[in-house]
């Protein structure tokens, strides 16, 4: 059965069998929001969603060694902040990004993550000691506007699910009001061994720049 990640949880990567969680997949699944729309608000409207998932890594003295995030934010933007472009692989090609989901689902839940990033321990590089998942969102509306929001973590790939090894639940709760940043969770290696930290912490961040910030100097020291 899936562990429901609660904030603050940590886990060790270890499956039912007792072997080790090495490959597997982290995605997000949204929806798009649906309003009354049309003529004296008859019929519905669909309003895109776009959230994007994004991850950092860390050295063991919390400097930040490389990042995937979408390769569709400017660089005048980017430059801003001294952040380099935005990119689908690790430098060690450990992890990787399926790519930029504007809309969300547009028909209710569909059961796919729009976002997905696949995940090989074994070839993360010696120098990376921590790795932070965080999604922002890039439109006007908070969490707790969107119909329904999750991320999970699970043993497959990005169009087959095999097994789904842990969940978190985000929108559509009264706490995420006004919050657009939420910093997921990291993996981390203790003793020779990556182990996972349920985080959970939402911020009212206005881009993943500052979001990236918050990580840096709160999370990753």
């Amino acid at each position: 059965m899936a562990i429901r990640l609660e904030k603050g949880q940590k886990i060790n990567l270890e499956k039912n069998n007792g072997s080790k969680l090495t490959d597997f997949c982290v995605g997000c699944n949204w929806g798009a929001i649906v309003t009354p729309g049309g003529f004296l608000g008859l019929g519905k409207k669909t309003v895109d969603v776009d959230l994007d998932l994004s991850c950092v890594m860390f050295d063991s003295n919390g400097q930040l060694v490389d990042h995937i995030y979408s390769p569709l934010y400017r660089m005048d933007f980017l430059g801003r902040y001294g952040m380099p472009a935005g990119k689908l692989d690790s430098n060690d090609r450990a992890l990787h990004h399926s790519g930029d989901d504007l809309q969300g689902d547009q028909g209710g839940d569909d059961g796919l993550d729009n976002e997905i990033i696949t995940v090989d321990l074994n070839r993360v590089s010696p120098n990376v000691d921590q790795i932070f998942f965080f999604l922002n969102n890039c439109g006007r509306e908070d969490f707790s506007q969107i119909p329904y929001a999750s991320i999970r973590m699970y043993e497959g790939t990005p169009t087959r699910v095999k097994e789904v090894f842990a969940s978190y639940d985000v929108a559509a709760a009264p706490q995420f009001a006004g919050k657009t940043a939420l910093i997921m969770g990291k993996l981390y290696r203790r003793n020779g061994e990556w182990k996972f930290s349920a985080i959970g912490d939402a911020f009212p961040d206005p881009n993943i720049c500052e979001t990236i910030r918050r990580i840096a100097t709160s999370y990753a020291k």
